[in-house]
């Protein structure tokens, strides 16, 4: 099987090769002898019915400072000359996010776009764990000072954190009594409309913040991420450091209560954090943690989610929306 496969990302002249998701990912695909070309969602166009990319077609390779080769701008016609769409841009999961996804989803049952675009936009990956409330630590979604106030009084040391953030940014641990909450919200709302999302602080934290990696609602691995010293964030982000670490009874616990769903939903690539046992997000637009688990464990993800997305598309296995019973040409 050899596929087309357009990749929708941030800029790959500037990724860390060691780190970064996406590239191993089009590294596995240029092994199997897939055609890759790549753009961003800024040359994503929707014009007479058709959806258009400003694409370029490009050859990868581990090479630091030469890891890319790339031919002239071309435009795609992702209905016709796409097999298979990768939307794999980094949040935030703003206006520009969500609307690359409902142009995307009209793609749908054509090309097979991964993770599912009309599933991303409709699971933000703080508010799909809810659905989930046994597995999750106390939370609070809301605007109203007083609820979060009051939220803290009950619980005493919390996080406070943007509802639709990433990597780490503006995650906030208040101790019981920490007279900057106030302030913290008026800044919060001062500059977002959005709600936060405040939860129980997990002391557990201070021993990582364990990411695992599921393929096609299935778990295959996990790595441990470890705050700096004096720092309530283990984002790699922001300092966190990456650990071996394996799989435990509460991690497939976790898994094999959401992997139907996840499976269902289309998302064959998905990255949840669990701290001390409670799940806080569900990873679900651009997870990543791919390599780091391969150098732990000899884990290759990039192969089970090629293995997973063949598949899927030899058997014509494309996720159905609620509205409609359409199959693949």
């Amino acid at each position: 099987m050899s596929l087309r496969v357009a990749v929708q990302m941030d800029p790959l002249e500037s990724v860390d090769i060691e780190a970064d998701t996406t590239f191993a990912l089009m590294m596995e695909a240029q092994e199997r002898g897939h055609q890759l070309f790549v753009y961003g969602p800024e040359a994503l166009t929707w014009g007479a019915g058709e959806i258009r990319a400003r694409a370029r077609p490009v050859e990868v390779k581990r090479e630091k400072g030469n890891h890319a080769a790339f031919g002239a701008d071309t435009t795609l016609d992702l209905r016709e000359d796409a097999d298979i769409v990768l939307m794999r841009q980094d949040p935030p999961f703003d206006m520009s996010y969500i609307t690359a996804a409902h142009i995307l989803e009209m793609l749908h049952p054509d090309t097979f776009v991964v993770n599912d675009p009309f599933w991303v936009r409709s699971s933000p990956e703080k508010i799909l764990p809810l659905d989930y409330p046994d597995l999750m630590p106390e939370t609070l979604i809301s605007r109203d000072v007083r609820e979060i106030r009051q939220f803290r009084d009950r619980l005493g040391d919390i996080i406070v954190k943007p509802l639709y953030g990433n990597g780490g940014a503006g995650v906030f641990a208040l101790k019981q009594g920490d007279s900057n909450l106030s302030s913290l919200l008026e800044m919060f709302f001062q500059i977002s409309r959005e709600p936060v999302i405040a939860q129980a602080f997990l002391p557990d934290v201070s021993k990582g913040d364990k990411r695992v990696i599921i393929i096609d609602g299935e778990p295959i691995g996990a790595i441990n991420r470890v705050p700096q010293k004096g720092e309530a964030r283990s984002n790699m982000h922001v300092g966190g450091k990456a650990e071996p670490d394996e799989l435990d009874a509460e991690d497939r616990r976790i898994c094999q209560a959401i992997g139907p769903m996840l499976k269902k939903r289309g998302f064959i690539l998905v990255g949840i954090d669990v701290i001390g046992g409670k799940m806080t997000e569900i990873n679900v637009t651009s997870p990543t943690g791919i390599q780091e688990l391969k150098r732990f464990s000899g884990i290759d993800t990039a192969v089970a989610f090629w293995d997973a997305v063949e598949r899927r598309i030899a058997m014509k296995d494309w996720p159905l929306r609620p509205d409609t019973e359409a199959t693949p040409r």
